[in-house]
Protein backbone atom coordinates (compact mmCIF):
# COMPACT_ATOMS: atom_id res chain seq x y z
CA UNK A 1 0.00 0.00 0.00
CA UNK A 2 1.19 3.31 -1.20
CA UNK A 3 1.55 6.71 0.72
CA UNK A 4 0.63 10.31 -0.25
CA UNK A 5 4.24 12.37 -0.85
CA UNK A 6 2.36 15.50 -0.29
CA UNK A 7 0.85 14.12 3.26
CA UNK A 8 4.02 12.46 4.47
CA UNK A 9 5.74 16.20 4.29
CA UNK A 10 2.71 17.57 5.65
CA UNK A 11 2.83 20.07 3.14
CA UNK A 12 -0.03 21.15 0.42
CA UNK A 13 0.52 20.37 -3.44
CA UNK A 14 1.06 23.91 -4.20
CA UNK A 15 3.88 23.69 -2.11
CA UNK A 16 7.15 25.24 -3.54
CA UNK A 17 10.65 23.65 -3.48
CA UNK A 18 11.80 25.41 -1.03
CA UNK A 19 8.61 24.59 1.40
CA UNK A 20 9.76 20.75 0.34
CA UNK A 21 12.97 21.16 1.80
CA UNK A 22 11.55 23.23 4.96
CA UNK A 23 9.28 20.42 5.66
CA UNK A 24 12.15 17.95 5.10
CA UNK A 25 14.32 19.48 7.46
CA UNK A 26 11.80 19.87 10.28
CA UNK A 27 10.43 16.00 9.54
CA UNK A 28 14.06 14.67 9.37
CA UNK A 29 15.53 15.88 12.14
CA UNK A 30 12.38 15.23 14.29
CA UNK A 31 12.17 11.38 13.22
CA UNK A 32 15.57 10.36 12.95
CA UNK A 33 16.64 7.55 14.79
CA UNK A 34 19.20 8.74 16.36
CA UNK A 35 16.83 11.73 18.03
CA UNK A 36 13.62 9.63 18.08
CA UNK A 37 13.63 6.29 19.66
CA UNK A 38 9.61 6.43 19.62
CA UNK A 39 8.21 3.25 17.83
CA UNK A 40 7.78 3.64 14.49
CA UNK A 41 10.05 6.20 13.86
CA UNK A 42 12.43 4.40 11.90
CA UNK A 43 9.44 4.20 9.48
CA UNK A 44 8.40 7.15 9.44
CA UNK A 45 12.17 8.67 9.07
CA UNK A 46 12.37 6.42 5.35
CA UNK A 47 9.12 7.67 4.23
CA UNK A 48 10.33 10.88 4.83
CA UNK A 49 13.45 10.09 2.65
CA UNK A 50 11.71 8.76 -0.32
CA UNK A 51 9.33 11.53 -0.16
CA UNK A 52 11.61 14.23 -0.56
CA UNK A 53 13.65 11.88 -3.18
CA UNK A 54 10.62 12.42 -5.34
CA UNK A 55 9.35 16.04 -4.85
CA UNK A 56 12.44 17.82 -5.15
CA UNK A 57 13.24 16.10 -8.31
CA UNK A 58 11.28 17.95 -10.66
CA UNK A 59 11.07 15.13 -13.27
CA UNK A 60 9.94 12.72 -10.74
CA UNK A 61 7.59 15.03 -8.98
CA UNK A 62 5.84 15.96 -12.28
CA UNK A 63 5.36 12.20 -13.19
CA UNK A 64 4.04 11.88 -9.53
CA UNK A 65 1.73 14.55 -9.90
CA UNK A 66 0.22 13.42 -13.05
CA UNK A 67 0.28 9.86 -12.52
CA UNK A 68 0.79 8.79 -8.80
CA UNK A 69 2.69 6.78 -7.36
CA UNK A 70 1.62 3.87 -9.69
CA UNK A 71 2.54 5.54 -12.73
CA UNK A 72 5.85 6.65 -11.05
CA UNK A 73 6.67 3.41 -10.00
CA UNK A 74 5.18 1.08 -12.80
CA UNK A 75 6.36 3.36 -16.13
CA UNK A 76 4.88 5.73 -18.48
CA UNK A 77 4.62 5.50 -22.23
CA UNK A 78 7.42 7.58 -23.94
CA UNK A 79 4.50 9.91 -25.86
CA UNK A 80 3.73 11.09 -22.27
CA UNK A 81 7.99 12.19 -21.49
CA UNK A 82 8.53 14.67 -23.88
CA UNK A 83 6.60 17.54 -20.84
CA UNK A 84 9.78 16.56 -18.69
CA UNK A 85 8.26 13.70 -17.08
CA UNK A 86 10.84 10.70 -15.41
CA UNK A 87 9.62 8.15 -18.08
CA UNK A 88 11.60 5.56 -16.24
CA UNK A 89 9.92 3.20 -13.44
CA UNK A 90 11.09 4.61 -10.03
CA UNK A 91 12.79 2.66 -7.73
CA UNK A 92 13.81 4.36 -4.02
CA UNK A 93 17.20 3.21 -3.25
CA UNK A 94 15.97 2.43 0.51
CA UNK A 95 18.65 4.18 1.82
CA UNK A 96 17.28 7.24 3.96
CA UNK A 97 20.45 8.38 6.18
CA UNK A 98 21.65 8.49 2.29
CA UNK A 99 19.16 10.86 1.39
CA UNK A 100 19.28 12.61 5.04
CA UNK A 101 23.38 12.87 4.63
CA UNK A 102 22.91 14.41 0.84
CA UNK A 103 21.05 16.83 2.41
CA UNK A 104 22.35 18.07 5.44
CA UNK A 105 25.58 17.38 4.09
CA UNK A 106 29.03 15.50 5.86
CA UNK A 107 28.79 12.19 7.36
CA UNK A 108 26.95 13.13 10.48
CA UNK A 109 24.53 15.66 10.02
CA UNK A 110 24.15 16.49 13.79
CA UNK A 111 27.29 17.76 13.99
CA UNK A 112 25.59 20.98 14.34
CA UNK A 113 23.08 20.10 16.73
CA UNK A 114 25.05 19.15 19.45
CA UNK A 115 26.16 20.77 21.86
CA UNK A 116 28.75 19.38 24.80
CA UNK A 117 27.96 15.85 24.29
CA UNK A 118 24.24 16.48 24.37
CA UNK A 119 21.52 16.85 21.60
CA UNK A 120 19.06 19.31 21.36
CA UNK A 121 15.83 18.43 21.29
CA UNK A 122 14.14 20.14 17.87
CA UNK A 123 10.52 20.73 19.10
CA UNK A 124 11.57 24.04 20.23
CA UNK A 125 14.11 26.57 20.08
CA UNK A 126 17.03 25.82 22.75
CA UNK A 127 19.42 28.33 24.60
CA UNK A 128 22.35 29.57 23.09
CA UNK A 129 20.32 28.72 19.24
CA UNK A 130 19.64 31.67 17.54
CA UNK A 131 16.46 31.95 15.13
CA UNK A 132 16.97 32.57 11.48
CA UNK A 133 14.56 34.03 8.66
CA UNK A 134 13.06 31.95 5.32
CA UNK A 135 14.27 33.89 2.37
CA UNK A 136 11.45 36.45 1.09
CA UNK A 137 8.73 34.34 -0.92
CA UNK A 138 8.32 36.14 -4.28
CA UNK A 139 4.85 36.28 -6.38
CA UNK A 140 3.91 38.32 -9.40
CA UNK A 141 1.36 40.46 -9.31
CA UNK A 142 -0.36 41.22 -12.66
CA UNK A 143 -2.07 44.84 -12.94
CA UNK A 144 -4.16 46.27 -15.66
CA UNK A 145 -3.28 49.98 -16.68
CA UNK A 146 -6.77 50.84 -15.64
CA UNK A 147 -5.63 49.13 -12.35
CA UNK A 148 -2.73 51.16 -11.87
CA UNK A 149 -4.16 54.68 -13.42
CA UNK A 150 -6.93 54.50 -10.56
CA UNK A 151 -6.06 52.57 -7.67
CA UNK A 152 -7.97 49.61 -6.18
CA UNK A 153 -7.94 46.81 -3.86
CA UNK A 154 -6.85 43.06 -4.28
CA UNK A 155 -7.20 40.38 -2.14
CA UNK A 156 -4.98 37.26 -2.57
CA UNK A 157 -5.47 34.25 -0.29
CA UNK A 158 -2.62 32.37 0.47
CA UNK A 159 -1.64 28.95 2.43
CA UNK A 160 0.70 28.66 5.19
CA UNK A 161 2.22 26.65 7.89
CA UNK A 162 0.76 27.83 11.68
CA UNK A 163 2.26 26.62 14.94
CA UNK A 164 0.20 25.05 16.68
CA UNK A 165 -0.46 26.14 20.88
CA UNK A 166 2.02 23.64 21.92
CA UNK A 167 4.78 24.78 20.25
CA UNK A 168 5.41 21.47 18.44
CA UNK A 169 2.82 20.60 15.79
CA UNK A 170 1.98 23.03 12.73
CA UNK A 171 -1.51 22.92 10.41
CA UNK A 172 -1.90 24.60 7.24
CA UNK A 173 -4.49 27.44 7.31
CA UNK A 174 -5.60 29.96 4.73
CA UNK A 175 -5.24 33.45 5.19
CA UNK A 176 -6.08 36.67 3.10
CA UNK A 177 -3.63 39.60 2.15
CA UNK A 178 -5.12 42.72 1.31
CA UNK A 179 -3.19 45.16 -1.24
CA UNK A 180 -4.62 48.64 -1.68
CA UNK A 181 -2.83 49.42 -4.95
CA UNK A 182 -1.96 53.05 -5.11
CA UNK A 183 -2.76 55.03 -8.56
CA UNK A 184 0.60 55.71 -10.43
CA UNK A 185 2.36 52.18 -8.77
CA UNK A 186 5.30 51.23 -11.70
CA UNK A 187 6.21 47.96 -12.94
CA UNK A 188 8.17 46.26 -10.09
CA UNK A 189 6.82 47.84 -7.33
CA UNK A 190 7.14 45.67 -4.49
CA UNK A 191 4.66 44.89 -1.98
CA UNK A 192 6.17 43.25 1.24
CA UNK A 193 4.08 41.59 4.51
CA UNK A 194 6.45 40.85 6.73
CA UNK A 195 6.90 37.28 8.42
CA UNK A 196 3.77 35.89 6.94
CA UNK A 197 5.20 33.00 5.89
CA UNK A 198 5.42 29.44 6.61
CA UNK A 199 6.24 29.13 10.85
CA UNK A 200 8.67 26.82 12.19
CA UNK A 201 9.85 26.37 15.94
CA UNK A 202 13.22 27.06 14.79
CA UNK A 203 12.83 30.17 12.60
CA UNK A 204 11.70 33.04 11.68
CA UNK A 205 8.62 32.89 8.86
CA UNK A 206 9.67 34.40 5.71
CA UNK A 207 8.33 37.73 4.33
CA UNK A 208 6.06 37.19 1.52
CA UNK A 209 6.59 39.95 -1.31
CA UNK A 210 4.06 40.80 -4.27
CA UNK A 211 5.82 42.33 -7.03
CA UNK A 212 3.57 44.33 -9.32
CA UNK A 213 3.67 43.18 -13.03
CA UNK A 214 1.84 45.41 -15.61
CA UNK A 215 -0.60 44.13 -18.46
CA UNK A 216 0.09 44.95 -21.90
CA UNK A 217 -2.94 48.04 -22.92
CA UNK A 218 -4.99 47.53 -25.96
CA UNK A 219 -4.50 51.66 -26.60
CA UNK A 220 -2.00 52.36 -24.27
CA UNK A 221 2.22 51.72 -23.96
CA UNK A 222 3.22 53.03 -20.48
CA UNK A 223 6.77 55.13 -20.40
CA UNK A 224 6.86 55.92 -16.83
CA UNK A 225 4.57 58.46 -16.06
CA UNK A 226 3.73 59.21 -19.47
CA UNK A 227 1.04 57.37 -21.57
CA UNK A 228 2.14 56.91 -25.41
CA UNK A 229 -0.64 56.50 -27.80
CA UNK A 230 -0.23 55.71 -31.72
CA UNK A 231 -2.79 56.91 -33.61
CA UNK A 232 -2.98 55.75 -37.65
CA UNK A 233 -3.53 58.73 -40.42
CA UNK A 234 -3.60 58.88 -44.31
CA UNK A 235 -0.87 60.79 -45.93
CA UNK A 236 -3.58 63.47 -47.16
CA UNK A 237 -4.22 64.08 -43.21
CA UNK A 238 -0.40 64.41 -42.47
CA UNK A 239 0.39 66.67 -45.02
CA UNK A 240 -3.14 68.97 -44.50
CA UNK A 241 -4.35 68.18 -40.78
CA UNK A 242 -6.66 66.82 -38.38
CA UNK A 243 -8.12 66.20 -35.60
CA UNK A 244 -7.05 63.04 -33.11
CA UNK A 245 -9.63 61.63 -30.99
CA UNK A 246 -8.39 59.63 -27.49
CA UNK A 247 -10.71 57.94 -24.96
CA UNK A 248 -8.48 58.20 -21.82
CA UNK A 249 -8.61 55.80 -18.93
CA UNK A 250 -10.97 58.15 -17.29
CA UNK A 251 -13.88 57.70 -19.76
CA UNK A 252 -13.11 61.40 -21.34
CA UNK A 253 -12.68 62.07 -25.04
CA UNK A 254 -10.20 64.41 -26.01
CA UNK A 255 -9.76 66.00 -29.53
CA UNK A 256 -6.46 67.39 -30.13
CA UNK A 257 -6.12 69.09 -33.32
CA UNK A 258 -3.03 68.67 -35.35
CA UNK A 259 -1.82 71.58 -37.67
CA UNK A 260 1.80 70.59 -37.99
CA UNK A 261 3.02 68.89 -40.69
CA UNK A 262 3.37 65.27 -39.48
CA UNK A 263 6.41 63.64 -40.61
CA UNK A 264 7.35 59.99 -39.30
CA UNK A 265 9.71 61.38 -36.34
CA UNK A 266 6.69 63.72 -35.12
CA UNK A 267 4.94 63.77 -32.12
CA UNK A 268 2.20 65.69 -30.68
CA UNK A 269 2.74 65.77 -26.61
CA UNK A 270 -0.20 66.77 -24.40
CA UNK A 271 0.77 67.89 -21.05
CA UNK A 272 -1.12 66.21 -17.93
CA UNK A 273 -3.03 63.43 -19.80
CA UNK A 274 -0.62 60.78 -18.75
CA UNK A 275 -0.18 58.34 -15.34
CA UNK A 276 -0.78 59.87 -12.01
CA UNK A 277 2.30 60.51 -10.04
CA UNK A 278 2.46 57.71 -7.01
CA UNK A 279 4.45 60.34 -4.70
CA UNK A 280 1.27 62.69 -5.53
CA UNK A 281 -1.54 61.37 -7.69
CA UNK A 282 -3.19 64.86 -8.77
CA UNK A 283 -0.04 65.17 -10.55
CA UNK A 284 0.00 63.38 -14.23
CA UNK A 285 2.53 62.69 -16.91
CA UNK A 286 1.93 63.42 -20.09
CA UNK A 287 0.03 61.90 -23.51
CA UNK A 288 2.55 61.31 -26.15
CA UNK A 289 0.78 60.82 -29.71
CA UNK A 290 2.92 59.25 -31.99
CA UNK A 291 1.47 58.22 -36.31
CA UNK A 292 1.51 55.78 -38.31
CA UNK A 293 1.59 57.57 -41.56
CA UNK A 294 -0.28 55.41 -44.40
CA UNK A 295 1.03 55.39 -47.69
CA UNK A 296 -0.95 54.73 -51.30
CA UNK A 297 -0.02 51.73 -52.42
CA UNK A 298 -0.22 52.78 -55.85
CA UNK A 299 -1.04 56.29 -58.14
CA UNK A 300 -1.99 56.73 -61.11
CA UNK A 301 -0.32 58.40 -63.80
CA UNK A 302 -2.59 61.61 -63.52
CA UNK A 303 -2.45 61.41 -59.75
CA UNK A 304 1.15 61.76 -59.75
CA UNK A 305 1.38 64.32 -61.75
CA UNK A 306 -1.21 66.38 -59.47
CA UNK A 307 0.84 65.49 -56.26
CA UNK A 308 3.98 66.94 -58.19
CA UNK A 309 2.20 70.02 -59.04
CA UNK A 310 0.87 70.17 -55.48
CA UNK A 311 4.45 70.48 -53.89
CA UNK A 312 6.36 71.85 -56.15
CA UNK A 313 8.01 75.08 -54.22
CA UNK A 314 9.62 78.20 -55.17
CA UNK A 315 12.34 79.32 -53.36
Amino acid sequence: MGFDYYETLEINRNATDADIKRAYRRLALKFHPSNNRESGSAEKFSQLGEAYDVLSDPQKKATYDKFGEEGLKGGIPPEFASSGAWSSKYIYHGNPDKTFRQFFGGDNPFADFYTNEVPLQFGGLQPGMVKTQDPPIERDLNLSLDDLFHGCTKKIKISRRVMNEDGYTSSIKDKILTIDVKPGWKEGTRIIFSKEGDQGPNSIPADIVFIVRQKSHPLFVRQHNDLIYKAQISLEMALTGFSVDVETLDGRLLSIPINDIVHPAYKKMVTGEGMPLSQDPSQRGNLIITFDIQFPEKLSAERKQLVKEALTFKY
